[in-house]
């Protein structure tokens, strides 16, 4: 292998690195696209059940002392 062969296989390694360094990030959004779409489908088919439980009462707890707060003076 001489100088000119060496120069070209550098360069065209240069060449494929630089190319796979701009397409990554495209094949990973379009891999993530897909993947968020498919849990959407999945979303979408998955049965609707019940109404959700009603939230928990955000009081104190029964028997328990008001909390006092701070007033401004």
């Amino acid at each position: 292998m001489n100088t000119t062969q060496t120069e070209a296989l550098i360069s065209m390694v240069a060449v494929l690195g630089l190319f796979v360094l701009m397409v990554a990030p495209a094949v990973i959004g379009i891999l993530r696209d897909r993947r968020l779409d498919r849990q959407i489908r999945r979303a979408a088919a998955a049965p609707v059940t019940g109404p959700p439980d009603p939230p928990a009462a955000s009081g104190p707890a029964r028997g328990t002392a008001p909390r006092r707060t701070a007033r401004a003076a």
